[in-house]
């Protein structure tokens, strides 16, 4: 099985090209922070090179920018050319089949009691649902159905349950 998670950080704005067959494809480097920190204490990053193609790869152009946080879901791939000078290269990237926009540049960092810095979830992030910072919660009290008019009566032998 090929399959890879990562959630990054953008380190330049998405390149975007077309194919000889009028394919959108573009490209980024992806920041994935390690989980510890190096001997000096610093925190280190893996720089992996995005594929996204199609319709995806004009949203990630159109909607991304360097700093913007993402989620990519997909798979590694090894392709090899021939340079200008005749030697072969590999070139190991990942190949995107889902994208998820989590957060921007802006986005506000919070440290936690470990000292690792942790953005601010949006409502996209998959972050920890146990610490101890207050969730955000949809207000109860406020109906969104509430400009419909008045309630309707459903007999239980309509349920589909």
């Amino acid at each position: 099985m090929n399959k890879v998670f990562l959630i990054g950080r953008l380190t330049r704005d998405p390149e975007l090209r077309y194919t000889g067959s009028n394919v959108a494809v573009a490209s980024f480097t992806l920041a994935v922070n390690r989980n510890y920190t190096s001997q000096s204490g610093e925190r280190e990053a893996d720089f992996i090179n995005i594929v996204v193609w199609r319709k995806q790869a004009e949203n990630v152009k159109n909607y991304l920018s360097q700093g913007s946080q993402v989620a990519i879901d997909g798979r590694i791939q090894t392709r090899t050319y021939d340079d200008q000078e005749g030697k072969k290269r590999y070139v190991t990237e990942i190949v995107a089949d889902n994208v998820e926009f989590l957060g921007t540049k802006g986005s506000t960092a919070n440290v936690n009691n470990q000292g690792n810095t942790s953005v601010e979830p949006t409502p996209y992030d998959f972050g920890d649902q146990s610490s101890s910072e207050t969730q955000k919660t949809t207000d109860i009290d406020n109906n969104p159905f509430a400009d419909f008019g008045s309630s309707i009566e459903i007999s239980d032998d309509e349920l589909p349950f």
